[in-house]
């Protein structure tokens, strides 16, 4: 057993993960970003980050499977080449609901699985960092990882026979605290902390070191104007 402030865990959880990715239509994806790439290659950044994620999961050896929650064709047409599973959006009710979606897909299939939610926008995401997490993350019936700003959250898992009760979305740390989920603090994640919603979030990220795709793309960005 791990005990994390007063909550007692259980380490001897053990199997893979299966990953449930989140994906907005294109044309609407990463609106913030269009004052630095403007409205051309906006869309196809978003894109560049989910497919940079993606790979990564799949080359993360804790990694079973990943399924993508997306109604975007272009978008399900080139990540499940990179062999992801992909499945529409069918609740259309918002981020939380499409991971719940996703959760309730996985165990469809695979009633045990562990599951983790994990941000599209994660373009510099390193498997080595990833298998940190879900390493430490069997160990909590919810674990989760705040964004680079400490607000927000990128990643959010929950053991066999746990649900997923996703809270993504603004200051969504204070709810996952709140929901009980336990805060990774492990130091060595910034690949996982780092989301792209900015100019600044992809200069960042570009320091880093992101995946081919979005680095295929930099030229074309150009200097980012917005912070």
């Amino acid at each position: 057993m791990r005990t994390e402030g007063e909550m007692a865990t259980n380490t001897d959880l053990t199997g893979s993960w299966s990953l449930v990715v989140p994906l907005k239509p294109l044309a609407r994806a990463k609106s913030r970003l269009g004052r630095t790439a403007g409205g051309l290659l906006r869309p196809r950044l978003a894109l560049a980050f989910a497919q940079d994620t993606v790979a990564a999961a799949l080359a993360c050896p804790a990694v079973r499977d990943v399924l993508v929650v997306t109604d975007d064709p272009v978008a399900g047409a080139a990540l499940s080449a990179l062999g992801a599973r992909i499945v529409a959006d069918s609740p259309a009710a918002g981020l939380n609901a499409a991971l719940a979606h996703g959760a309730r897909a996985v165990r469809t299939r695979r009633a045990g699985a562990a599951v983790a939610a994990l941000n599209a926008d994660l373009p510099a995401l390193r498997p080595e960092e990833l298998a940190r997490a879900l390493d430490y993350s069997a160990a909590f019936p919810r674990a989760f990882i705040t964004d680079a700003a400490r607000i927000g959250t990128t990643f959010l898992s929950a053991s066999p026979g746990v649900e997923l009760r996703p809270a993504f979305g603004g200051p969504s740390r204070a709810r996952h605290l709140a929901s009980g989920a336990a805060e990774i603090t492990l130091s060595g994640l910034d690949s996982v902390r780092r989301d792209v919603d900015t100019g600044e979030d992809l200069r960042v990220a570009l320091a880093l070191g992101v995946g081919p795709h979005t680095a295929g793309l930099r030229a074309s960005a150009g200097p980012a104007r917005d912070r």
